[in-house]
């Protein structure tokens, strides 16, 4: 279970590791930064995922301060978060993010390029990658839901099948999250479910 606490407090985090919860989830570099920073005193029983897009101007910040990324899609931001993880930290743990409704608004490999990218990949040293996550169009009904995350399981299947480790599929959020369960899911990223609706952007701290 990944709490997706973007636009959520550092106390509502807090209470939420109190909770029982332990990985947190951030789209946005800055403020998963902050929080980090704010909740210094748990590091040692936190994991924070950056699970939002990466711009290649802030992979040094995320390579020293996260433990995973959800959303790498190009061979050139692998290289330079491996190349920037601190070597007094363990490897950064990495999944490929697969455009996998094939929507040009989203982010993420084509299925097609995704074997020569996960294969470079794993081959970089200050990297693990565990799998991969994808981010489905909306779909009505239960089975139209289960389609697209059955299509990345496959894909994860077809690339352990060719002898990459992996063991992660970063799928499913609370509108699908039956539907990503059912097709394999190991870490589903759940923020409303957890937290409540989001706060409006008016309304925000």
């Amino acid at each position: 279970m990944l709490a997706v606490s973007k636009t959520r407090t550092s106390d509502e985090v807090r209470a939420a590791h109190a909770a029982g919860l332990r990985a947190f989830g951030e789209n946005y570099v800055q403020e998963g930064l902050d929080k980090i920073a704010a909740l210094a005193d748990l590091r040692t029983d936190l994991e924070w995922h950056l699970i939002g897009p990466l711009q290649s101007n802030k992979t040094r910040v995320v390579a020293e301060a996260f433990d995973w990324v959800h959303s790498v899609d190009r061979l050139r931001t692998a290289e330079r978060l491996s190349a920037q993880r601190p070597p007094d930290l363990p490897p950064l743990q990495v999944c490929l993010q697969v455009n996998i409704s094939g929507e040009d608004s989203k982010s993420g490999v084509p299925p097609a390029e995704l074997p020569a990218l996960a294969r470079a990949v794993a081959a970089l040293p200050r990297l693990r990658l565990r799998g991969l996550m994808a981010i489905p169009a909306p779909a009505e009904g239960l089975e139209a839901q289960r389609r697209p995350h059955r299509a990345l399981r496959e894909l994860l299947e077809r690339l352990r099948a060719d002898g990459l480790a992996l063991d992660t599929l970063s799928m499913g959020m609370s509108d699908d999250l039956e539907a990503a369960v059912l097709e394999g899911a190991t870490l589903v990223r759940i923020g409303t479910a957890i937290f409540g609706s989001r706060p409006s952007a008016a309304t925000r701290p």
